[in-house]
């Protein structure tokens, strides 16, 4: 087995620590690039995704960019699409990321929207 980088070791880490924690709720995942941010809502008992949103969206792909600002737009876009489907409370699942900067920006507007965690 090849060894994991720092990065891995941490995804490994919090993601293990949230299947101890989470109970049944879904989980509110994160990928950030340079250029953009993903999050998305997984429902890992079921295996689907229920709700999705990031700056690569056409409505949002020209205004926004790699900002604190485009992240809690994103954070806010993925709460109502969430609540939408019936979703109100979270496990934040921040992958290898530290959790400042957009990630908490992302956390902040999910919050805002009406997530709850």
């Amino acid at each position: 087995m090849a060894k994991l980088s720092l990065f891995d070791q941490r995804r490994r880490r919090v993601r293990t620590a949230l299947r101890a924690k989470s109970g049944a709720r879904p989980r509110l995942s994160i990928h950030r690039t340079s250029q953009h941010i993903y999050a998305q809502v997984i429902d890992d008992a079921r295996g689907v995704t229920v709700a999705a949103a990031s700056t690569l969206e056409k409505d949002v792909r020209d205004v926004t960019g790699a900002t604190k600002d485009a992240a809690a737009a994103v954070g806010k876009r993925l709460a109502e699409r969430a609540k939408a489907a019936g979703v109100s409370a979270v496990v934040f699942d921040r992958g290898g990321f530290i959790f400042h900067g957009r990630v908490k920006s992302l956390a902040d507007g999910a919050r805002e929207g009406g997530l709850e965690f």
